[in-house]
């Protein structure tokens, strides 16, 4: 029960801090862009009120699977709308990936400093490294996973946002006169996968993100 809640009390600020910085990269990179829509509204901030929808963030708690609040983009600001559409997608997962990188580095480092050191009993020294150990592992964990889900390219992820990019044209703005429908195809597909199929996609997806962790991982062991 101890682990149980201390778990659920870490996933609070790691859950903020991802999503945080999720949108916030969204929006700062299509202000670079020339959109100025997500800093008037006052959403290029690190304040997670300004970014998270509650429902969310439970379901990020709960199941590893939530969302936060869109940040706007309006493409009329964009020189090249669909390079730059596709840019400030990308810029979400690749904060996730970049605060991922962070959390295993200090996963590694903290890992290697306590590796010899010796608790009498489990006291507040033990529970606290032990917290701290937790939250970086799940800091990188839930970053990387963020960063790989966003890239599956189906509506509404931003990976659709990306590969739609280098379509033609005429091909881009009819598959986007059905983003929404498509949306809704995979939601049904991740409910069905989910429901009748033992999760094969989240699987899958698990599958990536622990070969990114551990590669991270057995980067920095060269190092510590």
């Amino acid at each position: 029960m101890i682990d149980f809640l201390i778990e659920l009390l870490i996933s609070v600020p790691v859950v903020l801090i991802a999503l945080t910085f999720h949108e916030c990269a969204h929006g700062f990179v299509a202000y670079l862009c020339g959109d100025n829509t997500a800093k008037s509204l006052g959403r290029l901030s690190l304040n997670p009120i300004k970014h998270i929808d509650i429902i969310g963030a439970i379901c990020m708690l709960l199941f590893r699977f939530g969302w936060a609040k869109p940040v706007p983009i309006n493409a009329r600001y964009f020189k090249k709308p669909k390079r730059d559409i596709a840019l400030s997608a990308l810029a979400g997962p690749v904060a996730n990936i970049l605060l991922g990188f962070i959390g295993c580095f200090l996963y590694s480092l903290s890992l290697h400093l306590l590796e010899n050191v010796s608790f009498a009993s489990q006291n507040f020294a033990y529970w606290l490294c032990y917290s701290w150990l937790l939250f970086l592992f799940n800091f990188a964990w839930l970053n990387i996973s963020l960063a790989l889900f966003n890239l599956i390219p189906l509506p509404p992820l931003d990976g659709s946002r990306i590969l739609f990019a280098f379509l033609p044209d005429k091909a881009y703005f009819k598959v986007m006169r059905y983003e929404r429908e498509i949306a809704l195809g995979f939601f049904a597909i991740l409910f069905i996968d989910n429901r009748f199929l033992n999760g094969t996609i989240v699987g899958w997806l698990s599958y990536l993100v622990n070969l990114i962790f551990n590669s991270m991982m057995s980067l920095f062991s060269l190092f510590f």
